[in-house]
């Protein structure tokens, strides 16, 4: 080991918690950059091996009822490599050991062809094969919610007949990774589910005999999606066709994107506002060592050191930091990543869903360290390079004080000789203050950006459940019918009042951009599900052609009052063009409204409804949910506090444990920052606050000077860092917000009193480690100044 090795051993130990504290800060942004990366690889690869073993489909598309033999002709359509025909429909479910009505979708499973596309993963239990009746699979997020084993029997109305089935297995498919209801953005497992039976046994019951009303695709190499999509729309049209999509517009498929576009928001954002802040506390460690090592410096050029070799001596000190600050980061990430990968259980079923280690990330995260380290330290060590070997033996002139500005606006009587010391200290190095005051209110505003998470999941489900929906529970019925059907709803048991509604399936197109979704029919100014705007107040939709959510207008690009294309997707398929009457404020996802009367005069089929709103009193909810399952005509029913619920398992709880994490690494970061400061500001002023003592100063006194310039940086730094936390925090939710996992902006006093509670507290505990560091000085030692 050579003499400068020997020193760098020796400069590591005098500043080890300076050089811990930037080592952790790097830390916490690499271990949420590993992280991050982890999760994104482990996602996409037990998603491609899925898709890829269990041969997931590339285009999809219901219908109304089409013949068998239609079969081959959209196998003989040019780019289709496979083609799988099936049935899918819609049951109401009556289990033992629930009380309200449950419901589901029953696929078809061929007795006398393989099974070419979406195949089935067998958890356990056992597939239906051979011939047999009333068996049935289920999918494993219903069986877990609902406590089902193989062997078990449930009782489903299968087109108006009740029919006991036995649940033969448990199993997955790759079209259900993310299980919800249809146009739902949130899973409920407890009352909605996935089963298979039979394709003779199910055709038979809803008179499908010879026919289907769902089919899936796959591509050949080089095919074009489009033309395959137009040219299944043509065949399909006659048969009720509901329109055709692929796979990126598939419901489980955009989920578990969004989620995959969340975590690279993350692994951007937080990472780089952490490196920023090593780079800047690397920079003033390094700056320090560099002034306090002026007279080494010049012994060792003197001695025939080289500019390379004294300069590649400090910048090791860096790599030192960084190569302790990946090892605790890339720790870190992993630990936290086989935390989260667990939660993805929750709501993505995989056959296997691994934490798979990014080890790229490991590399970006070293090259991004050193970056930050070389960044901070390269004006420093540039520095030692441009400094003479007589000029370093010198030492620094000292400086030029002169009273303070407030001083000199006859305020000195009212301020102490500390403070005043300590004002005069900031002027002389005022560089120095700007530089500190960035990093104390940086400290404060990366401490605002993950409460802010927090603050929007609680806005969400205060706005979303009881502003926006306030009825107590949606019954959908099993084909539109008459509006008198809202009022049957409302002669059951605890219905207080009720709301039609009627909603359809539409493709809305503005420019090249276009989406698939649902159209919600509503009654003018409803009480129960209401369409808020971007005041908070209810909006009319009467007379006002659509209102879209702001996700909606974000993605296709338009505005109030612009023009859009509405391709209705059933019935007579009509095609016109409406206003945008405003925007709603809504976190759900996408979503579109008008006022039912006119809905109904656009589809040309009467007054026709799909469901009504309903708000049932407490004391007889139970007696309310044991007549709704005696109703025939109610095909599945959404509770909203079992939606609430499902949003405080999934969303809320994914981006909550992110958000603990997150304030967690922030905090540390804080303490870091403001600690550095202080054991910055002592190792500088040293000499002074020891000429203090000398001349008899007290402890209490000296360490005020040192504690009341901290005090008056972070006073100075707490309002600008909490603008810059908003700031920031707006920019990050922004970029991870997409159409179906939304975050407001929620900025609360409880969020500005915590970063300002944890910088007091951080203030303080530095401020008194720096007091005892004082009284350890040497006065001796610290006096001594070369002549």
């Amino acid at each position: 080991m050579d003499l400068l090795d020997l020193k760098l051993l020796r400069d590591l130990r005098a500043l080890k918690s300076q050089a811990l504290a930037v080592s952790l800060v790097m830390a916490c942004g690499l271990a949420m950059m590993i992280m991050t990366r982890s999760l994104i690889q482990s996602l996409n690869e037990a998603r491609e091996g899925y898709y890829e073993k269990h041969r997931f489909a590339k285009v999809f598309a219901e219908l109304k009822r089409a013949p068998a033999s239609l079969r081959e002709q959209i196998a003989a359509i040019p780019g289709v490599a496979a083609v799988e025909t099936g049935i899918e429909v819609s049951v109401t479910l009556d289990l033992p050991d629930l009380i309200e009505p449950a419901s589901g979708l029953i696929n078809a499973v061929p007795e006398r062809r393989p099974v070419l596309l979406n195949q089935l993963y067998l958890r356990r239990g056992k597939l239906l094969e051979g011939t047999g009746t009333g068996e049935v699979l289920v999918s494993e997020a219903f069986a877990e919610a609902n406590r089902l084993e193989p062997g078990d029997e449930i009782a489903a109305i299968l087109n108006g007949r009740r029919q006991e089935l036995r649940v033969a297995g448990i199993v997955l498919a790759p079209q259900y990774v993310f299980e919800a209801r249809p146009g739902s953005a949130l899973p409920d497992n407890r009352t909605f589910g996935i089963f298979w039976m039979r394709e003779q046994e199910l055709a038979e019951a809803f008179n499908l005999e010879g026919a289907f009303n769902d089919v899936a695709l796959s591509l050949a190499p080089g095919a074009s999606e489009p033309e395959v999509i137009a040219a299944l729309d043509r065949l399909l049209k006659p048969y009720g066709g509901l329109g055709a999509y692929g796979r990126s517009e598939h419901p489980s498929d955009i989920r578990v994107d969004d989620e995959i576009r969340v975590l690279e928001g993350l692994s951007f954002g937080f990472p780089l506002v952490f490196l920023s802040v090593a780079a800047f506390m690397t920079h003033s460690v390094m700056s320090r060592q560099i002034a306090l090592q002026r007279e080494q410096i010049a012994i060792l050029k003197a001695f025939g050191f080289a500019n390379r070799t004294i300069a590649w001596h400090f910048i090791k000190f860096a790599l030192v930091i960084v190569v302790v600050g990946t090892g605790l980061g890339t720790l870190g990430g992993f630990a936290l990543g086989l935390q989260l990968v667990d939660m993805y259980h929750l709501f993505f079923r995989f056959p296997a869903l691994e934490f798979v280690p990014a080890t790229g990330a490991i590399a970006g995260a070293l090259v991004a360290s050193s970056a930050a380290a070389l960044i901070g330290v390269a004006s420093a060590v540039r520095k030692v390079v441009r400094l003479s070997p007589a000029q370093a033996m010198r030492p620094e002139p000292p400086a030029s004080f002169r009273p303070a500005i407030a001083e000199r606006m006859g305020l000195a009587r009212y301020l102490t000789v500390s403070v005043r010391m300590a004002l005069r200290n900031i002027e002389r190095k005022p560089w120095q203050a700007v530089f500190t005051c960035a990093a104390l209110a940086m400290a404060t505003g990366i401490l605002i950006i993950p409460n802010a998470f927090r603050d929007g999941v609680r806005h969400i489900l205060d706005f979303q459940w009881d502003i926006v929906q306030r009825q107590t529970v949606t019954v959908s019925l099993v084909e539109p019918g008459p509006l008198r059907a809202a009022h049957d709803f409302a002669q059951l048991p605890g219905v207080i009042h009720t709301e039609p509604f009627r909603t359809v399936s539409i493709e809305m197109s503005a420019g090249h951009q276009s989406r698939r979704l649902a159209l919600h029919g509503v009654i003018d100014r409803g009480d129960l599900n209401r369409v808020i705007g971007r005041d908070g107040r209810p909006f009319s939709v009467k007379g006002q052609g659509l209102i879209i959510s702001e996700a909606l207008g974000e993605t296709l690009g338009i505005q109030p009052g612009d023009t859009v294309s509405i391709q209705v997707l059933q019935g007579r398929r009509r095609e016109v063009a409406l206003p945008v009457g405003g925007f709603s404020q809504d976190f759900a996802g996408i979503a579109a409204f008008m006022e039912l009367d006119a809905l109904n005069r656009l589809l040309g089929e009467g007054d026709r409804i799909t469901g009504a709103f309903m708000s049932v009193a407490g004391g007889q909810w139970d007696t309310f949910l044991h007549s709704l399952k005696e109703t025939p005509q109610a095909a599945g029913v959404v509770i909203k506090n079992a939606m609430r619920q499902s949003f405080r398992k999934t969303t809320a709880e994914s981006i909550g444990l992110i958000q603990v994490i997150y304030s967690t690494f922030a905090t540390v970061v804080a303490f870091g920052i403001v600690y550095n400061s202080a054991r910055i500001a002592l190792s500088e002023r040293a000499r002074e606050l020891a000429t203090l003592r000398v001349l008899g100063f007290s402890q209490g006194d000296v360490g005020s000077v040192l504690v009341g310039e901290l005090v008056l940086l972070a006073a100075i730094a707490l309002p600008l860092g909490l603008w810059v936390g908003s700031g920031m925090a707006a920019l990050l939710i922004e970029s991870i917000n997409t159409e179906t996992v939304r975050l407001p902006l929620v900025l609360s006093s409880s969020n500005y009193a915590y970063a300002t509670l944890v910088i007091v507290v951080a203030t303080t505990f530095s401020a008194l480690v720096a007091c005892r560091k004082l009284n350890q000085l040497d006065l001796v030692g610290a006096l001594k100044a070369a002549e």
